[in-house]
């Protein structure tokens, strides 16, 4: 009789503890929506889909992120606004987009450090943060690390040679390529392909992970092979109140993830480009190297405009920039 009553009090408390526990057991996971501002399917942005597919395996049950697609959900333009209303919740993008809100957004092409090395207490990543936080957003990390590169359908011995030459543009060109006197072309990069084909422009500037698969490479057969901006500025970013939302063992997880997923994705990379230098010199593209002289000039033009807009955006952060950026 006792031990029967023993079970049945043992049912009692395991039941109590499970009723409890039942939201927990049944809770449906958070659901987020993310967009890109490029086309998921282009090479440059695969290791968005990666962290993507991380978080999800990594708390399943918890999170689960769709992510439809790219500017075909919403445009590119629009996606900076889209996020911090929190009609998307989070956003692979690059802050030149987003410029009119977030201006200091330049010093991410300015940063002379790794992903890593940026998180170090203190640093650059936590800087960062502080100031996404004003506009509505969580910034996670990086999910590119990859130069630029300028391309033509002529070789040029020095960047004076870019005079006149009509470049496809953003904003992150516009300045820069103004000044060493060519004409900036501001375009899609869908719109890239009839662009060269049309001779409405003569060339485009780019990382050199997409360029041949997208075709470009048929009408461009020079590579100014002077790297800038080789930390990119691409970002994962969240909608800060959906951050907000998230429990404290599910933020700290996602961190987890995006500080372990960095490094990969630059070794990742770093791989990709070395195998691309092969693929576009079989299609026939040649690099244009520049004297030592004109190879510092075109690149302290490139990084002095970052340092430009900086100055006169948000100069009252100028000397915090510069140091949590190594400069």
């Amino acid at each position: 009789m006792r031990r029967r009553l023993c079970m049945v009090l043992i049912g009692v408390m395991v039941g109590f503890f499970m009723l409890a526990d039942a939201p927990k057991i049944f809770a449906e996971p958070v659901k987020l929506k993310a967009v890109g501002f490029i086309a998921k399917n282009h090479p440059v942005i695969a290791m968005a889909a990666e962290w993507v597919k991380q978080v999800n395996a990594e708390l399943k049950g918890q999170i689960e992120i769709d992510y439809p697609g790219g500017p075909e959900v919403i445009p590119t333009m629009q996606q900076g606004d889209a996020l911090k209303n929190g009609v998307i919740d989070i956003n692979f993008n690059i802050p030149v987009f987003m410029e009119s809100m977030f201006p200091e957004g330049w010093a991410l092409f300015a940063s002379k450090y790794t992903p890593s090395e940026e998180r170090k207490p203190g640093g650059f990543y936590e800087f960062m943060v502080k100031r996404y936080q004003r506009i509505n957003m969580m910034y996670l990390g990086r999910w590119l690390s990859c130069p630029f590169y300028i391309w033509t359908n002529k070789s040029i011995s020095s960047w004076r040679g870019l005079e006149g030459m009509k470049i496809r543009s953003t904003t992150h060109f516009d300045r820069f390529l103004k000044k060493m006197g060519a004409v900036p072309v501001n375009i899609m990069p869908s719109d890239v392909y009839t662009a060269l084909e049309r001779g409405t422009v003569d060339g485009f500037g780019w990382p050199l992970s997409g360029a041949r698969e997208l075709g470009w490479t048929d009408k461009c057969k020079y590579i100014i092979d002077h790297p800038f901006h080789a930390s990119n500025n691409a970002v994962i970013l969240m909608n800060l109140g959906a951050w907000n939302k998230l429990s404290k063992d599910v933020q700290d997880k996602i961190m987890q993830i995006t500080v372990k997923f960095e490094p990969e994705m630059v070794a990742y990379f770093q791989k990709k480009d070395a195998e691309e230098w092969i693929e576009v010199e079989k299609v026939g593209v040649k690099r244009i190297h520049f004297s030592q002289n004109d190879a510092k000039e075109y690149i302290d033009i490139i990084y002095g405009v970052d340092w430009e807009i900086l100055t006169e955006k948000v100069p009252e952060l100028v000397p915090e920039l510069k140091r949590v950026t190594g400069n």
